[in-house]
């Protein structure tokens, strides 16, 4: 025989409730009705419930997709699920010692993520990011991942939110226009505390500008990541080896901030090829306790940045903000080239470094104590590993292909430590024109024979 329904009434865990209205369809003597009122944990309109005409039928529990949401009378007591499953931990396995390879930075930053453990990619072809995606489509199908082809940026990064959500490695290929259009989507993934890894290899602009490399995405990327008081962690990398590596240092990061992580390259370090070493080793990810995986242990997990109680949005906006004073204390790294002496410094990032460590060289031929700050994250900025070189310098020089957008990050940074500094000077170069090694030389050779060589110091 079957089982003999139970005649008790439903109550409503307006914390599960979508307003979907398919108990509204199922209740024949109307004890349900469609609500008014947002709940704001959720920001839906859970219904509302008359059961005095009730006869505890159960239609429309039978009817509620939720499994929490309308339940009967007598499980309002029944313990719920744990509000948090146990984190399944990740494992790092051997890889087999191969010899070097020679690949072009897009394709050694798509390896980068594999080995990282990441089998889902989403994104939209732009140039000069393209071959990465085009490496991620012919190797995950191999490797039981998925390659989705979006139909826009927009799409993309949604994509990116709903795979993060589930607590999968997500990444992404893009470039300056297509980033422009992922910011609101970035916005909302790190409000949710969503982890995933985007590859910006920048060209030129503004607008639709050209394919050549530029580094004017430095400011969306450091400062512009959509709305609110957003910040994520941005990688520059100056080489193949280092597309490959910061990758996989991006997925590290990501799931251990749950946030997404910008390796911020540029079109000639994006189609370069170099030599390549693999690691020794290789993630195969766990599944984080928090994430909506849709079984039982997960069941209470919520993703979401709405938070419509100001008292509450502000209480999330303070946990980002410390979460955001973490990453700064632990994450900044640089790379110093003949620092140690250094009275002319450098600072330069991705392709323009490459020519200022060879100014750096020939600088020092014709006895100018030069050396060389390579910021490896923008944001945060690195500037601990250039406080104490300060007392030494007489000249310090920011190397750029933008207009001044690397030096904001600088001058910000040494304002907020209230350090005292030579007067900033610059060299620029725009639209893909790169500063080259014989120029940057050229101009600080030029400034070294002049009278006056910026010795005014800035607190």
């Amino acid at each position: 025989m079957p089982p003999t329904r139970s005649k008790a009434k439903p109550f409503l865990s307006p914390e599960y409730c979508k307003g979907c209205g398919r108990c509204i369809e199922a209740c024949a003597l109307e004890c349900i009705e469609a609500g008014g009122d947002i709940h704001p944990g959720t920001g839906l309109v859970p219904v509302r419930l008359h059961l005095d005409a009730c006869t505890g039928c159960a239609l429309c529990i039978d009817a509620c997709p939720e499994p929490y949401g309308l339940r009967p009378e007598g499980d309002r007591d029944v313990a719920r699920p744990a509000s948090a499953a146990a984190t399944v931990p990740g494992q790092w396995l051997a890889l087999e010692a191969s010899r070097p390879l020679v690949m072009k930075g897009t394709h050694a930053s798509a390896v980068g993520a594999l080995l990282a453990g990441c089998r889902h990619f989403f994104g939209y072809p732009i140039t000069p990011s393209t071959e990465g995606a085009e490496l991620m489509a012919k190797l995950l199908p191999k490797l039981d991942g998925v390659f989705l082809q979006a139909v826009s940026e927009v799409a993309t990064v949604n994509l990116m939110y709903g795979c993060a959500a589930a607590g999968l490695p997500a990444l992404t290929f893009t470039s300056s226009p297509g980033f422009s259009l992922m910011l609101e989507g970035l916005s909302y993934m790190i409000g949710a505390e969503l982890p995933g890894v985007f590859v910006d290899v920048m060209r030129g602009g503004p607008g639709l500008g050209n394919i050549a490399p530029e580094q004017s995405d430095i400011k969306l990327a450091c400062r512009g990541l959509g709305h609110g008081n957003t910040h994520a962690v941005v990688l520059a990398p100056a080489s193949p080896q280092e597309m490959l590596d910061f990758t996989m240092r991006a997925f590290e990061l990501a799931f251990e901030y749950r946030t997404p992580v910008i390796v911020l390259a540029d079109g000639y370090l994006g189609q370069v090829t170099g030599k390549v070493e693999l690691p020794r080793s290789f993630a195969k990810p766990g599944l984080p306790g928090w994430a909506v995986w849709g079984d039982a242990p997960h069941r209470r997990n919520l993703v979401s940045s709405i938070y419509l109680a100001e008292s509450e949005l502000e209480a999330h906006n303070l946990k980002l903000i410390a979460k955001y004073d973490e990453i700064s204390r632990r994450a900044p790294r640089a790379d110093l080239f003949r620092c140690d002496d250094a009275e002319v410094l450098l600072v330069a990032c991705n392709t323009p470094a490459r020519m200022a460590k060879g100014a750096v060289s020939a600088l020092r031929g014709r006895g100018v104590r030069a050396g060389l700050l390579r910021p490896q994250t923008l944001w945060p900025f690195p500037v601990r590993f250039l406080l104490p070189l300060l007392p030494r310098l007489r000249r310090l020089i920011v190397v750029e292909a933008s207009h001044g957008q690397l030096e904001d990050e600088l001058r910000l940074a040494l304002s907020h430590a209230a350090a005292a500094h030579p007067k900033l000077e610059s060299l620029r170069r725009y639209g893909g024109v790169l500063p080259g090694e014989d120029a940057i030389v050229a101009a600080v050779l030029a400034a070294e024979r002049s009278p006056v060589r910026g010795a005014e110091v800035f607190a």
